[in-house]
């Protein structure tokens, strides 16, 4: 038997954009995959050096936005298997976890789609409290049973029945440098202030994921969010004072507090850019103006 007889009939969807520093190690811990697909957004470093290096096939595909590419990938790739897994390049998928795919795919399962528990790293510690840990995000899916919805930044996919949760976690480490963290969360604010406007402006409108309090991961936090937006005074304080205090994010020590203040500031940015966004004659409305349907 050949180490590719051994290997498990999943397919592993990998998108890059300069990811030379993440890349190699995420390779290694999708290595037990029969199938892995980078598709890279014309990168100008190692990036697809490394991906071919890595036993990974390459396609390259200029980024327009995060759910019109995945779902791009989805209906256009040519993928080996049934079973999808989907990680971002700063993400690692543990022995752990890819035995427990593994038994998944080769026995009969009973949903079309999985949910991971992303463990969130900052600053090399593990982020486990500030309600931080388990970070649901559904990762595995069967082809063909789920799409990306419409949305900007942070979105989700829009899955085909009820999904299934697995129990051992997807390791994030959430950390390029404060310089490339600040560069990338001015961008994400303000992306997330246009979906929050076009949600307080059009509310009857559907948006995607359904918002819903008494689910589990993000279909709750959209269903607080979006609350938020709507009615709460001061949201990027409270914030602080739910992850730091209430969900006990001060037990993760001095980088506990730093994530904290991170987000906190980040919610903030989301605000001030919210609020700059209602007068359709400002620097942000006129930016983007043409997302604002």
């Amino acid at each position: 038997m050949t180490d590719d007889d051994r290997k498990t009939p999943v397919s592993v969807l990998i998108c890059t954009r300069n990811e030379e520093r993440n890349l190699g190690a995420c390779l290694k811990s999708v290595s037990w995959a029969d199938d892995c697909v980078v598709l890279d957004s014309c990168s100008d470093d190692h990036t697809v050096n490394i991906a071919l290096a890595g036993g990974a096939r390459v396609v390259s595909r200029e980024f327009d936005n995060f759910s019109a590419h995945k779902n791009w990938a989805l209906d256009h790739l040519d993928f080996k298997h049934d079973w999808i897994l989907i990680v971002d390049a700063d993400e690692r998928v543990t022995p752990d976890l890819a035995r427990e795919i593994a038994a998944l795919v080769s026995g009969s399962p009973q949903h079309h789609g999985y949910y991971l528990a992303r463990q969130n790293w900052f600053a090399g510690v593990w982020i486990r409290h500030g309600g931080w840990y388990p970070d649901w995000n559904l990762r595995l899916l069967r082809r063909g049973r789920g799409r990306y919805e419409a949305r900007m930044v942070h979105e989700h996919i829009l899955l085909t029945g009820t999904p299934g949760y697995l129990q051992n976690p997807l390791i994030h480490y959430d950390y390029k440098g404060i310089e490339r963290y600040f560069d990338r969360h001015n961008v994400y604010s303000s992306l997330e202030a246009m979906e929050a406007h076009r949600t307080l402006t059009a509310p009857d409108q559907p948006r995607g994921l359904p918002a819903a309090l008494l689910d589990r991961g993000p279909a709750r936090r959209r269903f607080l969010k979006n609350l938020a937006y709507r009615y709460l005074p001061a949201r990027a304080l409270i914030k602080f004072f739910w992850m730091y205090v209430l969900k006990l994010g001060f037990l993760d020590g001095r980088m506990g507090f730093r994530y904290c203040l991170l987000h906190t500031f980040y919610d903030y940015q989301i605000s001030l850019k919210l609020e700059e966004l209602r007068d359709p004659q400002s620097p942000m409305s006129q930016k983007y103006r043409d997302r604002s349907a």
